[in-house]
């Protein structure tokens, strides 16, 4: 039966040759998604009409055969038409493909179609109906997947007395593979093929490619130099140019990248002329042998030929880039791609879907650009500007990776010089929009705190408090080791105005500090002699809950003596006494101060009785302690009686117990004792301060005593200070990296917040 098909006379057709199917079996029209063309065929007809233009509607059209399922795919987007044909064994559900070179005179035909469900043929290894309609058994059926552009030689439309010859001719492909898959030599290949007839040399680009993702590269290499000797012995066709793609390809695969080298010469040598997809492969062995700068040569080579770069030559380039860890070259390289796409220059490939392609490339450039900016970040120097700059190009390009790639790269900033890279992927993640990671938040306040970025800490730890998410223990748990670390240099330096601020941000943003930090303040007030400031933070500290332990005793005992507070200094060690607090040396060495600055030296000796007594021995900190107290007061004999009992209690005096003990004599008059004590302690050798050398000097000048300066060895040099304490809050805010506060410091601030109103 025959029924003519009906189409728009614009319709521009391509007639093919009759398949010897049993067309006219039913069938059925599957609408797809994408634009494309009709088919339309009738029952014994030798002819099927495509049209390329007529876009109204499309059809997937599926005849049968005995065993088989066939289905032709028919797309007209292009103005070239590209069939595809797919066939089924009942049996079995592995699929091949095969390109009918007769379906478009004059065009080459692709093996591979990436952008379709094609990969895969890869794996084929069943019987399939070959080129020029040979009915094969196929190793596989596509060529490089990889290059997305190899492509079979061209064949002339057929008629049917020629298709007819052609069918009778069997090639069992799969067969002659598990032949050849031994063969090392070219003599082995001849074994194998002596009394075949003539193999189509497509079939020996397919064995070729097999042997390869076998790693089978002898039996290629075999099977390609026999094809070279039988050229040169019978004058038959040679290797073609796919032959040699095919074994570069095989090369690359299985790293025999030297192989590579010489394949090209001998191709050169034979007079054939690489193509793209040798290109393409050749750099992809450049890039794997890590010449990565050989490979962006040989693309530049490319443009120099007048070949036109494919998709896989631009893809590989940016991997060159990336091996060389090159961001901001690749970048460039991106922004002249894009600006050939906006202009339609990046090739005339109808085969090629641009759009889809450059997609591609655009998400390969960022996947580049967070891979080099994370080398960076791992590698030793500091390249933290380097990644601050790349992120700022990106920008401007109109690149911009994902949040789950920031959070990625704030895991790797872990050294101190990272903390800017740190602030900018957390704003920018911030600014996306959406719900950070916790865990990376955490991550961002240990490293600035690593950083000595306290203030920048404590303001991510805001905006959890603020944005979101809730911080949980650890977030605590690192802001309270901030707030401690700050206070400790607070404490060292004596800048207890920045101390009562901190405290006082603790409690504004839901942190309870503890007795460490309460302590930490008491210290600092304590150092800088600010008895009332002590006595307030002491007071606020019983307020908040918060036990007072003995350094938190201590601590106000100590700015009570400086003070000469001595009966407030009384009332609070009752009171530790009585809440049951041990002293400790620290706090008894405050006693013992106190009362030796008012003469009560009996009571003195019993506290250095009841230490005895509870095991806790003075020690020259003790003694010393005592000694200063009587120099301020002007006790020089109860200071030189002090002196002389550390011998009793096994206690070596020190440079400081000399110069108490030099200043107390010679503020009483006894300017030959100081010099006594001072020839001692040069003997002893140790080196007192100038201090003591000049006031040794000046009291026997004022008494007109006679020394021998010369027995008390060289002026000694002015020393440093070896802790300063500073009253001014701008030093301790460039020291502790945290924002300068406009207005000066007010005592208001030193109460509780609710009883400021």
């Amino acid at each position: 039966m025959q029924a003519s098909s009906i189409l728009p006379q614009r319709c521009e057709l391509f007639m093919g040759a009759h398949l010897d199917y049993e067309l006219g079996s039913p069938y059925y029209n599957l609408s797809l998604r994408r634009k494309r063309g009709l088919a339309y065929y009738r029952r014994g007809c030798a002819e099927l009409f495509v049209s390329t233009k007529y876009r109204r509607n499309t059809s997937k059209h599926c005849f049968r055969r005995p065993g088989h399922e066939l289905g032709c795919f028919v797309f007209s987007n292009y103005s070239t038409v590209k069939f595809y044909m797919f066939h089924e064994p009942v049996r079995d559900y592995s699929r091949t493909s095969f390109s009918p070179a007769w379906a478009l005179e004059g065009q080459e035909v692709e093996g591979v179609d990436t952008k379709g469900d094609l990969n895969s043929l890869d794996r084929q290894t069943d019987e399939s109906v070959g080129l020029n309609g040979a009915h094969v058994n196929s190793v596989e059926g596509n060529d490089i997947a990889n290059n997305n552009d190899d492509k079979l030689q061209d064949h002339s439309i057929k008629g049917k007395e020629d298709f007819g010859k052609e069918r009778s001719k069997r090639i069992d492909v799969r067969a002659l593979g598990l032949d050849l898959q031994l063969a090392k030599t070219p003599d082995d290949v001849e074994e194998v093929l002596k009394d075949m007839n003539e193999v189509p040399l497509q079939v020996y680009s397919s064995l070729i490619r097999a042997f390869g993702r076998e790693n089978n590269v002898d039996s290629a290499l075999a099977l390609f130099n026999w094809l070279k000797r039988k050229k040169k012995d019978s004058s038959s066709v040679g290797p073609n140019l796919f032959i040699y793609n095919s074994l570069l390809g095989t090369l690359k695969q299985t790293g025999k990248y030297k192989e590579g080298e010489k394949l090209m010469s001998d191709m050169a040598a034979e007079g054939i002329q690489p193509n793209i997809v040798t290109y393409n492969t050749l750099m992809g062995i450049y890039l794997a042998e890590g010449r990565a700068v050989d490979a962006l040569n040989l693309f530049e080579e490319i443009k120099m030929k007048g070949l036109c770069a494919s998709p896989a030559s631009y893809s590989t380039a940016l991997a060159a880039y990336r091996r060389l860890e090159d961001g901001f070259g690749a970048l460039k390289f991106f922004l002249d791609i894009r600006e050939k796409y906006k202009n339609n220059e990046l090739g005339n490939d109808l085969n090629e879907d641009w759009d889809y392609e450059f997609a591609k490339l655009e998400n390969f450039i960022v996947r580049i650009c967070y891979q080099v900016t994370r080398q960076w970040l791992v590698k030793t120097d500091n390249l933290s500007t380097n990644v601050l700059k790349l992120f700022a190009d990106m920008d401007k390009a109109g690149l911009q990776t994902g949040k789950a790639e920031y959070e990625r790269l704030v895991w790797a900033c872990t050294r101190e010089e990272h903390y800017a890279v740190a602030k900018e992927l957390y704003n920018r993640i911030r600014d996306m929009d959406s719900e950070i990671s916790l865990s990376v938040c955490n991550h961002i306040i240990w490293l600035m705190g690593k950083a000595k970025k306290w203030w920048a800490a404590l303001e991510v730890y805001e905006d959890l408090l603020d944005k979101g998410p809730k911080p949980n223990n650890m977030s605590y748990e690192l802001v309270v080791s901030h707030f401690n670390t700050l206070l400790t240099a607070a404490k060292k330096r004596g800048i207890w105005r920045w101390g009562v601020r901190l405290l006082n941000k603790m409690e504004e943003k839901g942190i309870k500090p503890g007795s460490r930090e309460w302590n930490a303040v008491l210290i600092a007030c304590s150092k800088a002699s600010e008895t009332s400031a002590a006595v307030q933070i002491f007071k606020r500290m019983i307020e908040n809950g918060e036990k007072p332990t003995v350094i938190s005793y201590g601590a106000l005992l100590s700015a009570l003596e400086k003070g000469k507070l001595y009966d407030e200094a009384l009332q609070v060690w009752k009171h530790m006494l009585k809440m049951n607090v041990e002293p400790n040396l620290y706090a008894y060495t405050i006693m013992c101060s106190i009362y030796a600055g008012q003469g009560k030296f009996g009571i003195v000796d019993s506290i250095i009785q009841e230490m005895i007594t509870s095991k806790i021995e003075p020690t020259v900190v003790t003694f010393n302690a005592i000694i200063s107290a009587c120099a301020r007061n002007n006790f020089g004999g109860s200071a030189y009686e002090w002196f002389e009992r550390m011998k009793v209690h096994n206690v070596e005096p020190n440079e400081v117990s000399y110069e108490m003990l030099i200043e107390a004599l010679t503020n009483d008059g006894k300017p030959r004792l100081a010099y006594d004590m001072y020839v001692r302690a040069y003997i002893s050798g140790l080196n007192l301060s100038l201090k003591a050398y000049d006031a040794v000097i000046e009291s026997a000048e004022t008494y007109n005593s006679t020394i021998d300066v010369g027995s008390m060895g060289p002026r000694p040099m002015e020393r440093k200070k070896k802790v300063q304490i500073r009253k001014n809050m701008s030093e301790f805010s460039k020291l502790a990296g945290i924002p300068r506060r406009g207005k000066p410091f007010d005592r208001r601030e030193l109460y509780a917040p609710e009883t400021m109103l």
